[in-house]
């Protein structure tokens, strides 16, 4: 059996500042999506003593592209048993146990999701053996209702069971805090999926020559609301003062062809390009002038801010607040196909300032929010334990 350092000295003091983690990390997910990768990559090039990661397949069902393997990493196929559907969906993960006595670590970061069933267990595993669990997750929402005392007392159960947070965003951070967990050990990571851009950023006119781009890139599912963009672009042709809007939608997905018949009725003009990835994407983001995403979910926000793009995106579970700001894009109601018009007719009635805007979003995923960044607050998070 290795030497291990007690939970109450792990590591010493002053080293929070440090490039790597000198340990043995292991990292329990319910699914390990493709997107998230390359982040777990770089992660375990950070930990001295080697990383392993455990995640399940997702449900039946579920349209989450899932990696297979690790190359930096350990990766261990867990047994995801999925119960009951919707606001009462419990996961139950078979062989966390198992995976973390062989695996032996010196720091357990764990999903902070209460639905996660073995997450208790693994913690109680990891404080016997005096080692710490850090909890990372996008917060506690509040609950509203007759149950909403009882709910807000489970949550502050599950959190206080960790050493530390990290947290998605600064409104996850509040949102733990307001449970009475110490803000002093809560740790910021902004989600990113993308590392910081390498090429300097599009050269675009700040003149209007007629014609704007507007660009979409994802899934095409129905929370995606590419119906409002449709409708907002068929508004904003009988502008004058705009010109003639091009919009060109990259992705494919269960709803397609429905997007294309509403596409012939109210905007023909619309381009379907398909599922497009790497650099074979390179073009649409070149040629665009605004990046929109009007519904939950998108992971190409972070992509196209990196090629210097201003965004619309739909308010959500608080991932965008940190990334999405006055200076570089706009936040609006989810499912508002007015306020989607308005703020298109906005960005695009002054394109010296959408590109203004657009140098700004690359300002913020060079220096703030990327890959890189994600995993040095993941590291000091992991060495500011005591």
């Amino acid at each position: 059996m290795k030497n291990r350092v007690s939970r109450a000295t792990f590591p010493s003091p002053g080293r929070a500042d440090k490039e790597s983690f000198d340990g043995r990390l292991a990292v329990q997910q319910r699914v390990l999506p493709t997107y998230r990768a390359p982040f777990f990559e770089t992660l375990a090039g950070s930990c001295t003593g080697g990383m392993s990661l455990l995640a399940g397949p997702p449900r039946a069902g579920e349209i989450i592209p899932t990696a297979e393997k690790l190359e930096k990493a350990l990766f261990v196929q867990a047994g995801n048993i999925h119960l009951m559907q919707g606001a009462l969906y419990l996961c139950f993960q078979q062989g966390l146990g198992s995976w973390l006595a062989n695996w032996d670590p010196d720091a357990l970061i764990v999903e902070a999701n209460p639905r996660y069933l073995a997450i208790p267990a693994a913690v109680r595993w990891m404080h016997r053996h005096n080692r710490p669990v850090i909890g990372w997750g996008l917060g506690a929402p509040p609950v509203s209702g007759p149950l909403s005392e009882l709910m807000a007392q489970l949550w502050r159960k599950f959190v206080c069971q960790f050493d530390a947070l990290i947290s998605y965003s600064k409104r996850g951070a509040a949102q733990y805090a307001a449970l009475g967990f110490p803000e002093g050990k809560i740790t910021i990571a902004p989600n990113a999926v993308s590392p910081r851009p390498t090429e300097p950023m599009p050269v675009r006119s700040d003149e209007h020559k007629g014609q704007f781009s507007i660009l979409f890139v994802g899934r095409l599912q129905s929370r995606k609301r590419i119906d409002n963009l449709l409708r907002a672009c068929a508004s904003l042709k009988k502008d004058t003062n705009i010109g003639s809007v091009q919009l060109v939608i990259v992705g494919d997905g269960p709803v397609r062809k429905e997007l294309e018949a509403l596409a012939a009725e109210v905007y023909p003009a619309a381009e379907f390009v398909g599922a497009r990835h790497g650099e074979v994407l390179d073009p649409y983001f070149d040629r665009a002038d605004l990046f929109v995403l009007p519904g939950t979910g998108g992971l190409a926000v972070q992509q196209a801010m990196g090629y210097g793009l201003p965004v619309i995106v739909a308010q959500g579970d608080g991932t965008q607040d940190d990334l999405v700001r006055e200076g570089n894009g706009w936040q609006i109601p989810s499912d508002d196909q007015q306020a989607l018009t308005r703020t298109m007719q906005q960005a695009l009635s002054d394109p010296a300032r959408l590109r203004q805007m657009g140098a700004e979003s690359y300002r913020i995923v060079s220096e703030e929010i990327n890959l890189e960044k994600m995993v040095e607050a993941f590291i000091k998070a992991l060495n500011g334990l005591e």
